[in-house]
């Protein structure tokens, strides 16, 4: 039997990766980082190709066939178990996989993703320096500076007088999602779109200053989604079942596979938080996001009733 023939075969109907044959035919672990980062990967023949996967566009939409709308926040809690695949990281050999944070963060890094914002609705652009900056802060001891006050010369000693604090993948706890849910007049059905994202951890410049609320959670920075789907799109979702998933967390993300809970939604009043008009009674609220959840999804029901 050619086994060369029938592993082609397999990868055509999609039951073998290529990204398989890849960790299979890699002479050393080195060589197999290198091929990913450059988008290389083995074919069935053995060879090494260039395959950029590119995730699948947006149709477009015209404005008149929206017949109704909605824009919601929710926030995904990565405690939950269900939101745990968001969370995980890989060493990036066997199989590869990265946070959602970590995926973020090195797009940001790398350039790739440009649209960052440090609000909800888009007005206010950061540099890349600035989204990076705003992880983590460094802060001189006092030893240095008594050591630097005694004549010391701290030029070959000065990392052992700095303390570094930096937001890693673990303190990241929640994910805000800005979304739009709308009736599409053409396809006579409800959809959904992402709109941005924002990572929420502890503020980098309270971390180490032991100040009162120095635990809570802020929002570290707002991505603009379509532009990080191509991002997003390079790196699978964990799968505690099976570690070769191809499953992307723009797909992933697209297709809603996650645990949220409403907390905002557009309405007549503006956009009002729930938190605002049902304060200090968290039952009530998580009943309200769940009456309006609701309400969304009866909207489409709704249409063919007459």
């Amino acid at each position: 039997m050619n086994y060369k023939f029938l592993t082609l075969i397999l990868v055509l109907a999609g039951f073998v990766s290529l990204e398989a044959q890849s960790i299979l035919n890699a002479k050393s672990p080195q060589e197999l980082r290198k091929m990913r980062e450059e988008n290389l990967k083995v074919n069935a023949k053995g060879d090494t190709v260039k395959s950029e996967a590119k995730p699948l566009e947006y149709g477009y939409i015209n404005e008149d066939d929206v017949l109704w709308s909605k824009v919601t926040w929710e926030v995904i809690d990565l405690n939950e178990r269900i939101n745990q695949p968001y969370y995980n990281s890989s060493d990036g050999l066997v199989y590869q996989t990265l946070s959602l944070f970590d995926a973020l963060k090195k797009g940001i890094e790398s350039g790739e993703i440009t649209e960052v914002y440090d609000d909800e609705y888009f007005q206010y652009k950061i540099t890349k320096d600035e989204a990076i900056n705003a992880l983590s802060r460094t802060d001189t001891t006092d030893w240095y500076w008594e050591q630097a006050d005694a004549g010391e010369d701290m030029s070959q000693v000065a990392d052992q007088g700095i303390d570094a604090y930096a937001i890693e993948s673990d303190k990241i706890k929640m994910v805000k999602v800005k979304g739009l849910w709308y009736i599409d007049r053409r396809m006579s059905e409800m959809r959904y779109r992402i709109i941005g994202l924002s990572m929420m951890g502890p503020d980098a410049q309270t971390i180490g200053r032991g100040f009162e609320g120095a635990d809570d959670y802020v929002d570290l920075f707002w991505v603009f989604y379509p532009d990080a789907r191509k991002v997003l799109h390079k790196y699978t979702v964990y799968n505690p079942q099976n570690s070769a998933s191809k499953i992307t967390y723009d797909d992933m993300l697209n297709a809603r596979r996650f645990n949220a809970i409403l907390y905002k939604s557009s309405d007549v009043m503006g956009n009002t938080s729930i938190e605002d008009y049902l304060p200090r009674d968290a039952k009530a609220q998580l009943e309200e996001s769940h009456r309006i959840k609701g309400n969304i999804l009866e909207r489409e029901n709704d249409m063919w009733n007459y």
